[in-house]
């Protein structure tokens, strides 16, 4: 253990550093788990890959930018967690498969699958483009979808698992300019509770998360002026959530008792009206 004149002589970094490879190295609340994270290479899901990494899981995490998703396995491996990074596409069935498939290889089990992968196209219905719906129903649904499809068997046959899949307000709340996402997030919603439903007899879990303004980088997609300048309007003009805040539900969420399934979080921001 470092004294105090041994580490007045570090630097910041260096004792910032040292801090978390201590936290990574205790006893977590989640040691022996493994866990997937999709759309981890940013925001909510960097968050949880690092929340759930910290809390003593194994980690395998998947996106598209392979370069940013390095760099969270890599933060993660040297404060003292184990991750497994995926370059996927989830969108496409064959990849989405695969990323289970080579999670549960590698480490012999799957614990927790967190379904975060997400994108948003507001805008008015006239003005809209249709192929921004596609890649709305594609990402938020469809993905959702492939993963949850592919590792229902492995849970199935361990007699648990956990499944989180991040929605939103507007999967509770339909509102003018955001009619397109809203269908993605109520089917998020439903897809959930009808999968809760089938499944709770074979010990497995599901848990619906659902967001109001968190500061990522989803607002850079957006293609309609008029709704991102409404969009920058409404998180400025409030403290918006971090990505932390929802990995901290997430933790919450899975750490529970096996006998309690937490199925629905929803959190907003204190400022955040609807």
């Amino acid at each position: 253990m470092l004294n105090f004149k041994s580490t007045v002589t570090l630097s910041r970094y260096s004792i910032f550093k040292l801090i978390n490879q201590w936290v990574f190295t205790m006893a977590g609340k989640l040691d022996g788990k493994v866990a997937i994270i999709t759309g981890a290479s940013s925001g909510i899901g960097k968050g949880t890959a690092i929340a759930l990494a910290t809390e003593g899981a194994k980690v395998v995490i998947a996106a598209r930018r392979g370069d940013r998703l390095q760099a969270v396995a890599k933060y993660i491996t040297d404060n003292g967690g184990q991750a497994l990074s995926v370059i996927a596409d989830i969108t496409d069935e064959a990849q989405a498969k695969n990323l289970v498939q080579k999670a549960n290889a590698e480490f012999g089990q799957v614990d927790i699958l967190v379904n975060n992968a997400g994108i948003s196209f507001p805008g008015r219905i006239e003005n809209a483009d249709p192929a921004n719906w596609r890649k709305m129903i594609d990402i938020n649904v469809l993905a959702l979808m492939y993963t949850t499809y592919t590792v229902l068997p492995i849970f199935k046959a361990q007699k648990s698992g956990h499944i989180v899949n991040i929605s939103s307000v507007a999967g509770r709340i339909a509102r003018a300019g955001m009619g397109a996402y809203n269908v993605t997030k109520w089917g998020v919603n439903a897809f959930s509770e009808a999968l809760r439903q089938e499944v709770y007899q074979d010990n497995i879990r599901v848990t619906i998360i659902e967001p109001g303004l968190v500061e990522t980088e989803i607002d850079q997609h957006i293609t309609d002026i008029v709704a991102k300048q409404e969009i920058e309007a409404r998180r400025k003009a409030i403290a918006p959530l971090q990505s932390e805040d929802i990995a901290a539900a997430i933790v919450y969420a899975v750490s529970q008792p096996q006998h309690v399934n937490v199925n629905e979080i929803l959190i907003r921001p204190t400022q955040q009206e609807r």
